[in-house]
């Protein structure tokens, strides 16, 4: 990759990390905040979406929904295990797809694509671009003497 590559791949692995870290940390810091309202509206695979909002199963969601889209965001920021939170990332963007999805419409704005088709397959690319790699920590954490050891958990830093 060239600089201008290397670069931008940098500034969008930064612009998505901070996107769904202030939206993780967001949910975190709201005390009223919960999942409910969008699970009780999906619009497609209603009774999957119900499920979630079982009251011993809710909290965990609502848990998983703030915490994960923190950690993916500090990820992406930090550059390191980007490839593992980006698989985490895309397939919660795809379960934020659909219940919104009314098909082929997405309420008010979209046709069969959304901005959280856009986000899952930029995670994906994530994935096998390693972005970490650029101005990220994956550099410095595969240089430590565990992944030296155990270069399958080097695969999975960046």
């Amino acid at each position: 990759m060239n600089k201008f590559e290397r670069a931008s791949l940098f500034l969008l692995r930064i612009s998505v990390g901070w996107l769904m870290f202030y939206a993780g940390i967001s949910k975190i810091l709201d005390p009223s905040w919960s999942a409910t309202g969008y699970l009780a509206n999906a619009s497609t695979f209603g009774g999957f979406y119900s499920w979630f909002l079982q009251p011993d199963v809710l909290p965990v969601t609502n848990w998983l929904n703030g915490w994960g889209l923190t950690i993916l965001g500090g990820s992406l920021i930090l550059g390191i295990f980007v490839r593992l939170t980006s698989i985490y990332g895309a397939g919660l963007m795809m379960l934020y797809y659909f219940p919104v999805l009314q098909f082929p419409r997405i309420p008010p704005h979209s046709y069969v694509v959304d901005e959280h088709i856009v986000y899952a397959l930029v995670l994906l690319f994530f994935i096998a671009a390693r972005p970490g790699r650029f101005f990220g920590l994956e550099v410095w954490c595969s240089k430590l003497p565990i992944c030296v050891k155990f270069p399958r958990l080097r695969a999975w830093l960046g």
